[in-house]
């Protein structure tokens, strides 16, 4: 047989949770170029929305290695492999990192792994990887805030034309580099055209954090339950991200299971709470319901009949504002009625949706700078926005925060990259994190309900 032309691509992503563990592996296959043969090293950030082995299974996206690490951990294995050292099971060093985290975290490893290329390999060119970082889906808060923490990348990738055209405007309005910013889409769309399903299927996707409150949870989840009694011969699903006592990206403090369990009369036989992978539950929808989350736009791209919920208003705290414009806004009372919303084209064109068939080329730019950046043989140092010398009041803070001091360094007593954490510690860790999570889900309600007595 003939001798392979591609070539090997050594990717390492870290991400903080199983959403952006989705995005950041998904997203680091769509943009490597197109004759790389990917092997792909996955790194958990330990923390409270660290994912479950449930929750990455649910997300289907496999690595070559996956392992759990605290920021210096992540941070010094970079380093060595960067440097010539051998990193985990001899592999050569990384072409391309992947940060897939929240903003703070990405700008603390800007700095870390600034410093610790710097210190290994000296200053000026040097062979070190391509870094990228980006968002999980919908930017609709914190833009300016969450953009100029992700500043110094090689590449900050928006997932749409309107993001782009955001992204550089902020960057260009603050004196920053806006080269970085890279037009792309969302890297989990796909799947088939829409066609009718027999039963007809209504999907309420839910988010962990919007709304927040009981009140609107338990009024959502009454509407789901009341359109399912209405319509008998239809399927009606509620979409879950996670089970209680999981974290996901935001916190979950009222979660729907347990406000399910308390339904008048318990749950129509048509309805049924759902788990497992997005694209799965697309396959058999007929309307997608929603209050902001990012399954509106994988809907749109199949051309699935969408509705993004107006009946808690459309408020920048709830995200539905960033559908203005989309022709998907609608209430229970018109999707009761039997409504059915007719997307705006041109609002979808411009949202990275891509469903008009070219979601396939929408990564060609991204690929074409990796491969000319892995073609010059050596990059120069990554340059934040945020400095020292630019933001002396807030940088240290997030820098600390991490275990690093203000020029990127470890701080005295950061955990060691080199050791395990024995089973004593194994177990404190554990028990402390599920003291943390009951106490979001179980205490803190009951103290702000005590709080508005």
């Amino acid at each position: 047989m003939p001798a392979s032309t591609s070539k090997s691509l050594r990717v390492a992503v870290l991400a903080d949770s199983d959403t952006r563990w989705k995005w950041g592996s998904l997203t680091a296959n769509r943009i490597a170029p197109a004759d790389s043969d990917i092997r792909l090293d996955g790194y958990l950030l330990r923390g409270r929305a660290t994912p479950t082995a449930r929750q990455l299974e649910e997300v289907g996206v496999r690595a070559d290695s996956l392992r759990e690490v605290t920021a210096v951990e992540f941070l010094r294995e970079m380093a060595r492999a960067s440097e010539g050292a051998e990193g985990a099971e001899g592999a050569p060093a990384y072409d391309l990192v992947v940060l897939s985290l929240v903003g703070g975290a990405v700008q603390a490893m800007l700095h870390g792994l600034s410093y610790q290329w710097r210190e290994r390999l000296g200053p000026g060119r040097v062979k070190r990887p391509v870094v990228v970082t980006g968002y999980v889906g919908v930017v609709y808060e914190k833009l300016a805030d969450g953009l100029l923490l992700r500043h110094g990348a090689d590449l900050v990738l928006a997932n749409s034309r309107q993001d782009a055209d955001r992204f550089t405007a902020v960057y260009e309005g603050v004196g920053a580099d806006a080269s970085s910013v890279t037009e792309v889409a969302l890297p989990f769309l796909g799947g088939a055209a829409y066609e009718k399903h027999d039963p007809y299927t209504v999907v309420f996707a839910a988010q962990p954090s919007v709304p927040e409150s009981r009140k609107d949870r338990t009024y959502l989840l009454n509407r789901l339950v009341k359109h399912a009694r209405l319509h008998p011969d239809r399927e009606v699903l509620l979409k879950l991200r996670s089970k209680p006592g999981e974290h996901t990206t935001h916190i979950e403090e009222q979660p729907y299971q347990r406000l399910a369990e308390r339904i008048p009369g318990g749950l129509p036989a048509n309805f049924r709470l759902v788990y497992g992978h997005m694209g799965e539950v697309l396959d058999r929808t007929d309307l997608l319901v929603t209050i902001s989350s990012t399954a509106a736009l994988e809907s749109l791209h199949r051309r699935i009949p969408t509705v993004v919920l107006t009946d808690l208003g459309v408020r920048e705290s709830l995200g539905n504002h960033h559908f203005v414009g989309s022709g998907c806004l609608a209430s229970w009372d018109e999707l009761d009625a039997g409504h059915e919303p007719s997307p705006d084209e041109q609002w979808v064109s411009r949202q990275g949706v891509a469903a008009d068939g070219s979601y396939e080329t929408a990564f060609d730019a991204a690929r074409e700078r990796i491969a000319k950046l892995l073609g010059q043989g050596g990059l120069t140092a990554l340059t934040p926005y945020y400095t020292p010398a630019t933001a002396p009041g807030y940088l240290p803070g997030i820098l600390a925060r991490h275990h690093l001091g203000p020029d990127g360094s470890p701080l005295p007593g950061a955990p060691d990259a080199d050791k395990e954490p024995g089973p004593v510690r194994q177990i404190v860790r554990r028990a402390a994190r599920g003291a943390y999570r009951h106490g979001v889900q179980r205490v803190a309600p009951v103290i702000r309900r005590m709080g508005e007595l």
